[in-house]
């Protein structure tokens, strides 16, 4: 399948305190997750650490939430093809979009990479700050 043909999915972190993204098909809030933000030795760190998406998606929290979302996710790409869509974009937030979102987002990249699809992952806010 050639790229033009292939439906787009972005999948974009974010911090709510800086506001939600506009133009999104879904959008999950992640703020129920454990937050290394008060963990000092973590805080200086993003979702792309590995010690830091530790934290987050190896918590009994983070891996119960990626059981039930990793299939709707797969689930929402389909029906979304079949319908013919062309792009599906899904936000997914924390308070501060460095640590929690960003881990999630990293996850579902990864589940979603060999899907024939154009695939964009991207993190709005991981140089926001502490």
């Amino acid at each position: 399948m050639d790229d033009r043909a292939k439906m787009r999915v972005k999948l974009i972190s974010f911090g709510f305190k800086y506001g939600a993204p506009e133009d999104v098909n879904y959008l999950w809030d992640v703020r129920c997750l454990p937050n290394p933000h008060w963990v000092d030795e973590l805080r200086p760190g993003t979702g792309r650490d590995h010690e830091v998406s530790e934290y987050v998606v190896g918590s009994a929290a983070g891996r119960d939430f990626l059981k039930y979302v990793e299939p709707m996710l797969i689930f929402l790409v389909q029906q979304n093809r079949a319908a013919g869509k062309k792009e599906l974009v899904i936000a997914v937030g924390c308070t501060g979009g460095r640590h929690r979102s960003v881990a999630i987002v990293e996850v579902l990249c990864d589940v979603l990479k060999d899907l024939e699809v154009d695939l964009r992952c991207e993190h709005r806010d991981i140089g926001m700050g502490n």
